[in-house]
C-alpha cells in the first residue's frame, strides 16, 4: 500500500516537472481522417457491388428557378372571398325626424349621422334583405324585407311591431299617406297597414300590373303606383282603382317621384317619361335617358332631378330634360337609391355600396362603413 501511494506521487511529480508527456493531440485528430478514409472505401465498394450510379445518391435540383407567386395569398384569398360572399346593395335610404340618415342594405339596418357618417345605431333584423324604408308621423320606422314588415323604435333600435300576412312577404316599396297610414308594395299586390297596431287594413291583390316596384303621392293625396305594366292610380280613402296608364314603352314601371309642378317622373328599363296624372298622358320623354334603365328618380330643393341608372348617376334640368351633371367615383354605376339634402349632402345607394356629394365636389366618396374594400 506505502509502495503504491509512493508511485503515485512520483507519477504526479514527474508531470509536474515535465519527464511524463501527455498524449498528443495532434496523434488523436489525425485518427479522424483516416477513419472517413475507411469509411469512403466502404461506400466505395457498396456502389460496386450494388451497381449504383453515384449520381442517384447526391440530390439534384433542375436549373429553373422556382415557380412565381400566387396572388392572393391564402390568408389574402380567404379575405376577397368572404367579400365576394357579402352583398353590399343599398335599396333604402330615409330621413328620420332628428335629421339622422337610415340606410337600408342587405347588410342590416343602420343610422348615421349626415354631418359626420358616424355610425349612431345598428338594429338586428330577422331578415337583413331590406327593400324599402319608411317613417310614419309619429316618427316610428317601417321597413320592408323580403320575409316581411317590421317597425323599429328609432331610439332604442328594438323592433316594436312586424307584419308577416302580406300579400307578398317580399316588400318592394312603403309609403304614409297623408293621413299617416302606411301603403306596402308586395310583388303580388297592394297592403294598407295602421302603423299603430300593425294590423292589415284593407289589400289590393288585383292590382294592375301585379307588383307593387313604386309608389309616390300625387297633389291631391292619392296614391300611384309602378307595376310590371304600367302605372295605377289608387284612391288612398278606400283603395279603389282610379286611373290606370298601361300602353307606356317599355312597360316596367320601377322608379317614380313627383316634381314641385305635381308631374310624375316614372323611371323604367329603357326610358324616363314625365306624365301628367291629372289627365294621363305623357307629356315627354327625357332624351337624354332614352334606351338607360331608370332606377332611382329624385328632385332637390334647388328644383334640379337626380336620376340613377344601371349605368351611372346623373343631374337633370327638369324643364328642359338637359344635362347639369355625371357623377363619378361611385362604389358602383348601378344605383338604387338617392336621398339628397340630408346633411348639406346626396347620398346615393349601389350596388356595391353607400357614397355621398356635396355641392361643388367633382366626383362622389364612398362610405367606408357601408363599401367594399377596393385596392
Amino acid at each position: 500500500m506505502v509502495f503504491l501511494c509512493k508511485r503515485t506521487r512520483l507519477f504526479i511529480s514527474s508531470i509536474l516537472l515535465g519527464f511524463v508527456a501527455l498524449p498528443n493531440v495532434t496523434h488523436v485528430a489525425m485518427a479522424i481522417p483516416a477513419t472517413a478514409r475507411k469509411i469512403d472505401s466502404q461506400n466505395l465498394l457498396a456502389q460496386k457491388i450494388l451497381k449504383v450510379d453515384p449520381s442517384e445518391l447526391t440530390p439534384a435540383y433542375p436549373p429553373s428557378a422556382p415557380p412565381p407567386r400566387q396572388d392572393p395569398l391564402p390568408d389574402e384569398r380567404q379575405l376577397q372571398e368572404r367579400l365576394q360572399d357579402t352583398d353590399y346593395r343599398i335599396n333604402a335610404l330615409q330621413q328620420d325626424v332628428t335629421g339622422n340618415l337610415w340606410v337600408g342594405s342587405w347588410r342590416g339596418l343602420s343610422r348615421i349621422d349626415p354631418n359626420t357618417g358616424k355610425i349612431l345605431t345598428r338594429v338586428n333584423l330577422p331578415n337583413v334583405t331590406i327593400g324599402a324604408i319608411a317613417q310614419d308621423k309619429v316618427g316610428r320606422l317601417w321597413v320592408g324585407t323580403y320575409e316581411g314588415l317590421q317597425r323599429v323604435d328609432i331610439r332604442s333600435g328594438e323592433i316594436t311591431a312586424q307584419n308577416l300576412f302580406l300579400p307578398s312577404k317580399r316588400v318592394l316599396s312603403l309609403l304614409v299617406d297623408k293621413r299617416g297610414y302606411l301603403w306596402t308594395g308586395t310583388d303580388t299586390g297592394l297592403a294598407l297597414v295602421s302603423p299603430d297596431q300593425g294590423l292589415i287594413m284593407t289589400t289590393l291583390k288585383n292590382l294592375p300590373g301585379v307588383s307593387g316596384n313604386a309608389m309616390t303621392l300625387d297633389a291631391e293625396g292619392q296614391l300611384w303606383v309602378g307595376t310590371l305594366d304600367g302605372v295605377v292610380r289608387v284612391n288612398t280613402t278606400n283603395a279603389y282603382i282610379m286611373k290606370r296608364i298601361n300602353n307606356l314603352p317599355g312597360t316596367t314601371v320601377q322608379a317614380l317621384a313627383i316634381s314641385p309642378e305635381g308631374l310624375i317622373w316614372a323611371g323604367m328599363p329603357n326610358n324616363l317619361l314625365v306624365i301628367n296624372p291629372k289627365t294621363g298622358m305623357v307629356l315627354r320623354s327625357v332624351a337624354r335617358l332614352r334606351g338607360r334603365n331608370v332606377t332611382a328618380v329624385r328632385f332637390s330643393k334647388d328644383g334640379s332631378v337626380w336620376v340613377g341608372t344601371n349605368n351611372g348617376l346623373l343631374r337633370l334640368n327638369p324643364y328642359t330634360g338637359g344635362l347639369l351633371d355625371e357623377i363619378p367615383g361611385l362604389p358602383s354605376s348601378r344605383v338604387l337609391s338617392i336621398a339628397p339634402d340630408i346633411g348639406n349632402k346626396l347620398w346615393i345607394g349601389t350596388s356595391e355600396g353607400l357614397a355621398w356629394l356635396m355641392p361643388k365636389m367633382q366626383k362622389a366618396q364612398p362610405h367606408l362603413a357601408f363599401t367594399r374594400a377596393v385596392k
